[in-house]
């Protein structure tokens, strides 16, 4: 299964969101399951919020399921993911 982490980063730094991450994918790919790169090292650092959660969104369409860490309901980007995930039928779950 292919799974994206939605994951809550405003005022974190790169370094703080992998370290956050990687447990829970090393879990996920111990499972069998391959798990969707959504920290973008490729990314403009200074993009807009907006131009960010847009990319996420395409990584969200070729997601089987979306797995939502811990502060995601305060997290503005995650709670937009987490609507387009219910709507468009994605297996959430929630941690």
């Amino acid at each position: 299964m292919k799974i994206m982490i939605s994951q809550p980063m405003r005022g974190k730094t790169e370094k703080e969101i992998k370290n956050e991450r990687e447990a829970l994918v090393k879990k996920l790919q111990e499972e069998g399951h391959e798990v969707l790169e959504t920290v973008f090292e490729d990314f403009d650092c200074y993009a807009s919020p907006i131009a960010y959660l847009a990319r996420s969104i395409e990584f969200l369409d070729k997601a089987d399921a979306v797995v939502f860490m811990k502060g995601w309901e305060n997290a503005r980007g995650c709670k937009i993911e987490h609507e387009i995930a219910l709507k468009y039928g994605k297996y959430i779950k929630e941690l």
